[in-house]
């Protein structure tokens, strides 16, 4: 099992908006490391404080293959200074792709949080 990251970045705190973001987020982890819902043992999303028109996870359930994946939401803590309006995922995945060629997506400017993933 792996542990994959994510993080994508929502421009207002509208319910359409944060259901796109997440599925975004997790269309592009799933292509990125060429994985599908099945492989998936669990998701634990998290927002910050500011968004709170939505669940991302009912945004998620749009997906095909998401109806059987365990899915969470969690409140972000609240610091100082922390980008704002942000969706950020780990996903628990049943694979055998050594860690070193997993990929990490961080989308818009939840970007800047994983600035060595660049390029």
């Amino acid at each position: 099992m792996r542990g994959i990251r994510g993080a994508i970045t929502v421009g207002r705190n509208e319910k359409e908006e944060i259901w796109q973001a997440a599925q975004e987020l997790i269309t592009e982890l799933l292509r990125t490391n060429a994985i599908s819902a099945d492989d998936i043992g669990a998701a634990i999303f998290s927002v910050t404080e500011d968004l709170t028109a939505a669940f991302p996870t009912a945004g998620v359930r749009r997906i095909a293959g998401f109806d059987l994946v365990p899915l969470f939401d969690a409140r972000q803590c609240a610091i100082e200074d922390s980008l704002p309006r942000c969706i950020r995922v780990l996903l628990l995945v049943n694979t055998d792709v050594p860690q070193s060629e997993i990929h990490h997506v961080y989308l818009r400017a939840a970007a800047e949080l994983r600035p060595d993933l660049e390029g």
